[in-house]
């Protein structure tokens, strides 16, 4: 077995026994069933509006569904991933652990790696069962595939940088709350961004400020749109979170 591989195992074995896992994993699919509840139904509302003024609907499940529903989903994201990530290396300083686990003969990198691979499973895990939705959806209707999976692929991604946000700021403190709160706030500065971007124009220093911000990137996905350049910044922003955690833990254990 691996190194990353017996990091991995050990935090999976310690999410699956708390309840914060199962309370976090059931609101995150609570809410986005909801939401998709919503959108199918005001979807279905206005088909029949249409059907009694025009005689005939054309609904187009992809705009009116799927890409509001993946616009609301990384509100919830935002929310919901610092919880999940806040104790991973918080706790293990908090238990006074995180010497042994230095002092194990698992390299840094495998560490870092186990430690945001186990959250990151668990946060495919939940976005694959919210995959009904769309299987349960083409039951009943038609729509383009291609923007759906598109829309998944964002996710993914989005919750990947999320993630790596999350595993750097549980890395700064002993105390998960702070984490969860300085996770939030990061994502939530990365995210203003993008307004900040578009008050500055299209001038250079907009363009770039607008680049730095996840926003556009996955708003591109969204709308079914595969682009070199936004994979690129999502690779770039995960190695760089990656990266800098990295480099805090290595500076904590020399202290």
């Amino acid at each position: 077995m691996t190194p990353v591989n017996t990091i991995l195992l050990k935090e999976l074995r310690s999410h699956f026994v708390s309840p914060v896992v199962y309370v976090v994993g059931a609101v995150f699919l609570l809410i986005v069933g909801l939401l998709a509840y919503l959108y199918i139904v005001f979807t279905g509302a206005q088909a029949i509006q249409l059907m009694q003024v025009q005689g005939q609907a054309q609904i187009n499940l992809n705009d009116l569904v799927f890409r509001n529903l993946f616009s609301s989903i990384r509100f919830v994201l935002l929310i919901i991933l610092p919880i999940l990530t806040m104790r991973l290396f918080a706790e293990e300083k908090k238990l006074r652990t995180f010497e042994l686990l230095m002092t194990s003969p698992i390299g840094l990198n495998e560490i870092v790696a186990g430690k945001f691979m186990s959250v990151f499973l668990l946060f495919m895990g939940l976005l694959g069962l919210t995959g009904l939705i769309p299987l349960t959806l083409s039951l009943f209707s038609d729509f383009d595939w291609y923007p759906v999976l598109t829309g998944y692929l964002g996710l993914a991604l989005l919750g990947a940088l999320f993630l790596s946000v999350g595993v750097l700021a549980s890395a700064l403190t002993e105390n998960q709350v702070v984490a969860a709160f300085v996770s939030f706030g990061l994502l939530l500065l990365l995210w203003l961004l993008a307004g900040l971007g578009s008050l500055l124009g299209d001038s250079t220093i907009g363009q770039v400020v607008s680049y730095l911000s996840f926003m556009e990137h996955y708003d591109h996905l969204v709308r079914g749109l595969i682009d070199t350049q936004d994979l690129v910044y999502f690779a770039t922003a995960l190695i760089l979170m990656l990266f800098l955690t990295h480099r805090v833990i290595d500076s904590t254990r020399w202290k």
